[in-house]
């Protein structure tokens, strides 16, 4: 009986496709450095195209948000501007209604019956009032003025050279520059045609060269 070699009956594995391993890796990587170049640029215009939309987007909503925050600090000026105006009118309506208590407490005063405790009530009042805002106007000898004097009287005087408040009948008030009561005067004008008579007569007097000058006969 011969002795058998080990080793010889075996045959070697083969792949079912009859190709080795390596040389199946060397073609992959054959094909993937043979793969176009056109893949690449591609992928790049993709690339700067979802950036350009990306960033159009933010412009966008960046201009969204500028807007929103000035329609918001619009309507905090406009709350803030209508919140002023009402509490002025809630003011000057409180202190209206006061106005007719101020003027007896201005009669009492002028007749020297601001005396005692009502003095000092009065005057606490007057204080309160002055604190809210209020400022008392009208003084005679002072031009008139249609938008704060209301003329309930009216004559001529020869000392006077244009309309003139002669005497307050009525205090006028106003807070700030709004006039809540405007002051009821007694106005006087120039006596008409004074004027042109002290035209005339300044023209008609003789100037002292004239009066200088010697006779011719």
């Amino acid at each position: 009986m011969s002795e058998e070699t080990p080793g010889f009956d075996e045959k070697p594995e083969v792949p079912v496709d009859g190709t080795p391993d390596e040389p199946k890796a060397a073609d992959a990587s054959t094909e993937e450095a043979a793969a176009p170049a056109g893949d690449a640029s591609a992928q790049d215009v993709a690339v700067l195209a979802q950036l350009d939309q990306a960033r159009t987007a933010l412009g966008e909503r960046t201009a969204d948000l500028q807007r929103l925050q000035a329609e918001y600090q619009n309507y905090r000026r406009r709350v803030e501007r209508d919140r002023i105006a009402v509490k002025e009118i809630a003011v000057a309506s409180l202190l209206t209604e006061l106005l007719p208590t101020l003027d007896d407490i201005g009669r009492a005063r002028e007749h020297g019956e601001l005396v005692g405790g009502f003095k000092s009530v009065a005057e606490s009042l007057e204080t309160a009032a002055a604190k809210m805002g209020l400022q008392q106007f009208g003084k005679e000898g002072e031009p008139f003025d249609p938008t704060i004097h209301e003329a309930l009287m009216h004559s001529y005087a020869p000392d006077v050279t244009e309309t003139t408040c002669v005497a307050i009948l009525q205090p006028g008030y106003r807070i700030g520059e709004r006039t809540i009561r405007p002051a009821r005067v007694a106005v006087a004008e120039p006596q008409p045609g004074a004027a042109a008579k002290s035209e005339s007569a300044d023209g008609d007097a003789p100037s002292d060269k004239d009066a200088d000058a010697p006779d011719k006969g």
